[in-house]
């Protein structure tokens, strides 16, 4: 949901680390974004941030992606305890307790198709992360159209909801989302009573933007203008990493 319509010219102000709580996506956030998912890894400079925000935040840091948790792990080098997955259907809190969304039965259905229509046009690629299924063409973007209808017609025939992203159709299991992860992170230690701060990229990001809003936080766009619910935004991956790094 987009509650402000304007597009955006204010940059991100200075962020001081004393009472916030951060979240933080991944892709087209703190990574570029590349064709293939699993080319995405450890990188020493997000690493030495990250352990560095950790520490100035007093562990009010947290990752919420679409990736599943062992991807998170695998990319972040297990430097944040606090992580939610697959848009919000897995969370991990601060203590490293765990809270999954059961897979919906459709997934079965829906994997048995993917795999058959990608596997029939070139550039395509299913990402399974166990509680979705996403259908990638940022390798073949004249291919769209086909994947949307194909991803639409999959949703209404099994049940599963369907996440449009960047060149992505996602195919996830109902149930909570970003924002409602980001909710339930700012309800218990150690980010309760904290002003939450929301970075991210992506559609998939606006349900957090409104959340942080909510709770008398705001969000931060990373990218081109665009229509959003965040209040600031800053200009890609690597103003993102520098304005991080001028908190740690």
């Amino acid at each position: 949901m987009i509650t402000d319509t304007m597009t955006l010219t204010a940059p991100a102000p200075r962020l001081s680390a004393a009472g916030t709580a951060l979240f933080l996506d991944l892709d087209g956030t703190l990574a570029p974004i590349v064709a293939r998912p699993e080319a995405v890894g450890p990188d020493p400079r997000r690493t030495r941030l990250l352990e560095t925000l950790g520490r100035r935040l007093g562990g009010r840091l947290a990752v919420v992606s679409g990736r599943a948790l062992p991807d998170l792990d695998r990319i972040l080098e297990g430097r944040v305890p606090a992580l939610a997955g697959v848009h919000g259907l897995v969370r991990r809190d601060a203590a490293g307790r765990v809270v999954s969304t059961p897979p919906h039965p459709g997934l079965v259905a829906a994997r048995r198709v993917l795999t058959a229509f990608a596997a029939s046009h070139a550039g395509l690629l299913v990402e399974d992360k166990g509680l979705s299924l996403a259908l990638h063409y940022r390798l073949a973007p004249g291919l769209a159209p086909r994947a949307r209808i194909q991803a639409d017609w999959l949703a209404a025939e099994t049940g599963l909801v369907l996440q449009p992203g960047d060149h992505v159709v996602e195919l996830r299991t109902p149930g909570p989302r970003k924002g409602e992860a980001v909710a339930a992170f700012m309800a218990a230690p150690p980010f309760a009573g904290a002003t939450p701060v929301f970075l991210g990229d992506d559609l998939t990001d606006e349900d957090a933007f409104v959340a942080v809003a909510q709770l008398d936080g705001f969000g931060v766009l990373v990218g081109a203008e665009r229509a959003t619910a965040a209040r600031y935004r800053l200009d890609d991956v690597d103003a993102a990493l520098d304005w991080l790094e001028a908190l740690a």
